[in-house]
């Protein structure tokens, strides 16, 4: 439910998109009517109109997630607040400048956000944020979680350069559908591919005793 949750955004962009696109007209009326007075100008045309109602959708859910999170007394993670921030941010000024660009930038600052962090609190403050995140389920080398950081790190910055060379390079459909599905589906293969490279350091608590000879 965490993930769905995380996701909801994501996934009401790409619906409101989907159907704005097929219903210009109509968006076309309902962004003028509705963001008319927000936007740089007054009229809003029909092939701007479904991602300006999709951005508007999102940024006013996203909005409500953080709310409703504080109203039920719940903490808001660092994550959220981050996105919220790109999202009113970067969101509003594609609603504002009827650009799509800006939009196109979050999932870039996000990715290498998230990379800065993993680097930096290496780098910085000596914590090694997978070893934080999974330590209590598996005991590694040191070499081994180095390794492991610096390939988080090196992915989120490859994913904000592959979102950005979609992004300008393809089709604003093709963007989203990259967003949601490959994105995620990327995510997902490399999170495969880091288990098979650890799994080797655990049969037979080979990962036990390497950590404790790396201790000594």
């Amino acid at each position: 439910m965490r993930r769905l949750f995380d996701f909801l955004p994501a996934i009401l962009f790409f619906a409101a998109l989907r159907y704005a696109q097929e219903h210009k007209e109509w968006a076309a009326a309902v962004a003028t009517s509705v963001l008319g007075l927000w936007v740089a100008g007054t009229s809003i045309g029909m092939n701007e109109a479904p991602v300006l109602l999709a951005v508007a959708a999102t940024v006013l859910l996203t909005v409500a997630q953080a709310a409703w999170l504080m109203w039920r007394g719940r903490r808001v993670d660092i994550t959220l607040w981050f996105a919220l921030a790109l999202v009113v941010l970067l969101g509003g000024a594609t609603l504002y400048f009827h650009g799509q660009s800006f939009h196109k930038w979050k999932p870039s600052v996000l990715y290498w956000a998230m990379g800065l962090t993993f680097w930096l609190s290496q780098l910085l403050f000596g914590k090694n944020l997978p070893r934080v995140l999974m330590g209590d389920q598996m005991q590694l080398p040191a070499r081994v979680w180095h390794r492991l950081n610096f390939a988080w790190v090196a992915f989120f910055a490859l994913m904000g350069l592959l979102n950005l060379w979609v992004a300008h390079g393809f089709s604003t459909a093709t963007w989203v559908d990259f967003s949601l599905f490959g994105g995620i589906g990327l995510v997902l293969a490399f999170t495969v591919a880091q288990g098979l490279f650890l799994g080797r350091y655990l049969r037979n608590g080979a990962g036990s005793n390497e950590a404790s000879a790396d201790s000594t």
